[in-house]
């Protein structure tokens, strides 16, 4: 067996009471490929700069193979220092590293060599970072959060390149298909202490479920014995001193072990206020266009939703996503065409420009306004801590700074402040953003409740899998087509990705505060860790009965037709209508009773589970 590129042992760090990290130990070794999951603050970041050799820990050993490279992508980059991009990416090159690799990487991802980085977009600043870690083709490679801000193109071209990569991989993300398309092992960072299995993400959430329901079996065995045990020495103490010393120590050994125990933490209590329902018509849109200079954004778009209608939006950064979004919501005139919004439509829209919150804002005046203790929740008033606690957020961190909280603490804000607005239609640009997988979920499960309408701005291929009804793609020079079901859907119909155009000046001024500040293979299904019916799931349990009634009916009608014993001599034409339309009605009938038995199974599975 090869030594290991990098081992650490026993590593503890310890920020404030409770340990952050205690007796970690993580070995990778050369090609393999370990996803790092955990909650957010679980300590995955600082982990990896441990790794990296950036941060040191209180207690604990780091070895790395003499001579092994190794490139760390953190969360947020440091471009002091470099006049250009090139020479940023090329401060990542070794003394015998290919130099033209740097350049070459920078066109791949749509840069040039030639601009100041300290005016990078989000976006941008992420491509230049990947560029700067990749272009070595080091032995192991510590990626943070690399799809952040990247738009689906490149994600897909990323996975594409590490996947060719013959380096080992660290990698933490919240991209469940990126996870899964790449990951061979899976290291869980879970309460200061870290779990492995030799298999990729696929396996882990199934994985996780059980170990916690089998540490929860454990914590009521240990519960009952001290019940147990508390009864003895009430009512059953003998006179032989001796034995019951030790028994009594035996019980105080007991009681310190379930104050030790540290229990999983809870899922965020995400819940939409809803305002009372809008028209059955939320949004028509008839031949809408907008163009900025000589760049044609959107042309002849045209569409109608409905309320319960869930619509996802992707195309590459600069494709036009936040424009088409603002002309379908009424924030933006179009130059051409018309849009009609239905009736008592109240929006509440989650904005990822996390830059509009005054960093030195305490997280109690990010939920209040600064005006009291009390957040308006549709429309009543609750107290900020209650509220905090549902978005995981403890009582202590109620006048922390902003400027202090990490990705995922500012997601969960940015999702209470959208959530506390009484709303009937949500507009979500990027809600995934820096979310840990169990928030992922419960937001997941949130959206398949709300009675109202949705449009979802994202990059995340299995978050828009399971949740919207119907995608909307850009096909180039302003040309948008809406495609039903989920990305995975719209892959199949388009057959072809999602790809980006040229970049073009017009559209990059307009469109970049929106849509640079946060897109190969076939996507591969990944598993869930509860199974639970989705949206489109759900809601085709709800409509096959009555589909499968209409096609009933509509069987019947044609078989009287058919019943005629003189059809065939008196119209032939009429018959073999009647005939096909028949066999087909029959071919329908029969797949949508075979979905709904298969989606009813299913539902009673989860119920009994």
């Amino acid at each position: 067996m090869a030594p290991p590129l990098i081992q650490l042992k026993d590593i503890t760090l310890t920020f404030g009471g409770t340990p952050l990290l205690s007796g970690v130990e993580l070995t990778v070794s050369p090609a393999e490929r370990v996803c790092l999951i955990g909650r957010n603050g679980s300590g995955k970041s600082t982990l990896l700069k441990i790794a990296a050799g950036t941060v040191e820990p209180d207690s604990g050993s780091r070895f790395v193979q003499p001579g092994a490279t190794i490139r760390y992508l953190p969360q947020e980059p440091d471009f002091a220092g470099f006049a250009t991009t090139l020479s940023y990416v090329e401060q990542g090159l070794g003394p015998g590293d290919d130099r033209y690799r740097a350049r070459y990487l920078l066109e791949q991802l749509a840069l040039r060599d030639d601009e100041d980085p300290a005016h990078l977009s989000g976006g941008e600043a992420r491509r230049a970072a990947l560029a700067r870690v990749l272009a070595p083709s080091p032995d192991i490679l510590l990626l943070d959060e690399p799809t952040n801000h990247l738009d689906l193109p490149t994600i897909e071209w990323l996975e594409s390149e590490l996947a060719r990569g013959r380096g080992a991989l660290v990698l933490i993300s919240h991209d469940r298909r990126f996870l899964t398309n790449l990951s061979r092992s899976t290291a869980w960072l879970d309460r200061g202490q870290i779990r492995q299995i030799d298999r990729g993400f696929a396996a882990f959430e199934a994985w996780r479920d059980e170990v916690l329901a089998e540490e929860e079996r454990e914590q009521h065995k240990l519960d009952r014995k001290i019940v147990n045990e508390e009864h003895w020495l009430r009512y059953g103490v003998s006179g032989r001193r001796k034995r019951n010393v030790k028994r009594l120590g035996n019980l105080h050994a007991l009681r310190q072990q379930r104050r030790d125990y540290r229990g999983s933490d809870g899922n965020a209590n995400l819940a939409a206020s809803e305002a009372e329902k809008s028209g059955k018509l939320v949004i028509e849109a008839k031949n809408i266009g907008k163009s900025f200079g000589d760049r044609r954004i959107v042309d002849g778009f045209s569409i109608r939703l409905q309320r319960g209608d869930r619509i996802g939006i992707v195309g590459p950064n600069g494709a036009g996503k936040t424009t088409l979004v603002n002309l379908l919501t009424g924030a933006d005139a179009p130059d051409s065409g018309t849009i009609r919004l239905g009736a008592n439509i109240e929006m509440a829209t989650l904005d990822q420009h996390r830059e509009s919150l005054d960093p030195k804002w305490t997280l109690a005046d990010a939920l209040t306004g600064g005006r009291s203790d009390h957040v308006m929740v549709g429309g009543k008033p609750k107290h900020v801590v209650s509220y905090m606690k549902d978005f995981l957020f403890a009582q202590e961190q109620m006048r922390t700074p902003l400027e202090v909280l990490s990705g995922g603490e500012r997601g969960r804000l940015m999702l209470a402040r959208a959530l506390a607005k009484p709303s009937n239609f949500l507009v979500l640009d990027e809600p995934t953003n820096d979310l840990d997988l169990e928030t992922l979920d419960v937001l997941e499960e949130m959206l398949g409740d709300y009675e109202g309408t949705v449009i979802l701005i994202s990059h995340d291929r299995d978050f828009l899998d399971r949740v919207v009804t119907s995608v909307i793609a850009p096909e180039g020079n302003g040309k948008w087509i809406e495609y039903a079901g989920g990305y995975s859907d719209m892959l199949s119909q388009r057959g072809a990705d999602v790809k980006r155009e040229e970049a073009r000046p017009a559209l990059a001024a307009q469109d970049k505060a929106g849509e640079d500040k946060r897109e190969t293979k076939s996507p591969a299904p990944s598993a869930a860790p509860k199974r639970r019916l989705n949206f489109n799931e759900k809601h085709a349990l709800e409509t096959l009965p009555k589909a499968i009634a209409k096609l009933q009916a509509e069987i019947a009608k044609l078989q009287r037709t058919l019943d005629d014993p003189d059809l065939y001599r008196k119209d032939r034409t009429k018959f073999d209508e009647a005939s096909a339309a028949i066999a087909a009605a029959q071919r329908d009938l029969a797949a949508a009773e075979d979905r709904w038995l298969e989606l009813e199974v299913l539902r009673e599975e989860i119920e009994q589970a």
